[in-house]
């Protein structure tokens, strides 16, 4: 079985290292807001080109606290608008209810399936504020296109880079390019933690000082609490264990990329859709996504050939019952993708005769 994602092979490369990062923290007896946290938000903060890295708890907790944040900090207000692509995974949308904020879902563009900036300013209205694009599956939305509209209606920018560990944009990386951005270490992203974890990057230090008080409690010194905070706090070992890995992001990326290049080069079956490349830089292939009118059919045939595949995801966010209050919507787009999305095995430890199965299988499926 050529499997969808091995997360095992993958952590299994660094074992040893992982190992004797966790061996560090134990021997520490320091297993919260230490030294192995300070070390990994300075790195990660490195890598995105900014000047603050905040660990939290997980991806969604990321967006959620920046929303928050930004309201304490007189930016935001109760049901203000935030601008997000109707195609994405629902934590995007949640973070903005959990806010107390009006999501705006615009659809996107049907070749990249990112925001698309003519929608996005369609989609502007008095009440506006934020625009939070998803980098969906690993490619970097148009930033540069985003940003000058932000500028141009005075409006934040809040990065979804759950999936784009890397990405770039005329070689800035994201995480960069907004006001702030969330970050999700879920163990199947391309940095991904042995657990669950996120991080907020930003060059805003009024921001980050909120944020880190924020993630602890609404506070910045034991007992003595500012705000209504949380606990959302990124433990010692998943830091130590993500600065690990962090060192051999960019390597695994370059697999990715020859991953979905000889994708693209080998399947040639007309019944599937396959992604656009786009700029070199801009994409991480944390998915690599096909679209069908058959999509069980061919899922259940690369099944019987042994190869996994997933889909991301089968229903959109105004689709779900947690948002009745928005199944009226018609996005069809949108609600095209949800359908036609299936995900192929995309996994740095693959090795060729895997990738090149998984190639066979696609070009020998005829639905009927």
């Amino acid at each position: 079985m050529v499997e969808f994602l091995s997360l095992k092979n993958l952590n299994g490369q660094y074992r040893d290292e992982l190992l004797q990062a966790c061996a560090q923290v134990i021997d520490s007896g320091w297993y919260i807001n230490g030294t192995a946290l300070k070390g990994f938000e300075q790195g990660f903060a490195e890598y995105c080109g900014v000047k603050h890295c905040i660990g939290v708890a997980n991806g969604l907790d990321a967006l959620t606290l920046t929303l928050k944040a930004w309201k304490i900090l007189g930016l935001l207000q109760e049901g203000d608008e935030v601008i997000v692509p109707a195609n994405t995974y629902i934590a995007s949308v949640l973070a903005v209810s959990e806010s107390g904020l009006t999501p705006v879902l615009v659809e996107p563009d049907e070749v990249s399936f990112n925001l698309e900036p003519g929608a996005v300013r369609a989609a502007i209205s008095e009440r506006t504020r934020v625009i939070l694009p998803v980098h969906l599956y690993g490619r970097a939305a148009p930033m540069a296109a985003l940003k000058a509209i932000a500028e141009e209606f005075d409006l934040l920018i809040l990065e979804d880079s759950a999936q784009a560990h890397g990405a770039a944009v005329d070689g800035k990386r994201v995480g960069g390019w907004g006001h702030a951005s969330g970050f999700s270490f879920y163990p199947g992203k391309n940095l991904g933690a042995l657990g669950d974890g996120g991080a907020i990057t930003t060059n805003d230090s009024a921001l980050a000082e909120v944020l880190n008080a924020l993630r602890n409690y609404g506070s910045h010194e034991k007992y003595k609490n500012v705000y209504v905070g949380v606990n959302s706090r990124l433990d010692e070992i998943q830091a130590a264990m993500l600065d690990v890995k962090l060192k051999y992001l960019d390597q695994e990326v370059a697999r990715r990329r020859q991953i979905a290049s000889a994708y693209s080069t080998g399947i040639s079956n007309p019944h599937l859709v396959l992604p656009s490349h786009g700029e070199a830089d801009q994409h991480v292939w944390h998915l690599y996504v096909v679209c069908t009118s058959s999509r069980a059919a061919l899922q259940a045939h690369l099944l019987e050939q042994g190869v996994q595949t997933l889909v991301h995801y089968p229903i959109p966010p105004h689709k779900q019952q947690a948002y009745q209050q928005l199944n009226h919507l018609s996005l069809p787009v949108t609600e095209r993708l949800h359908e036609q999305v299936l995900s192929l095995p995309m996994d740095p430890t693959l090795d060729d005769a895997s990738v090149q199965r998984v190639i066979a299988a696609c070009n020998s499926f005829a639905p009927v």
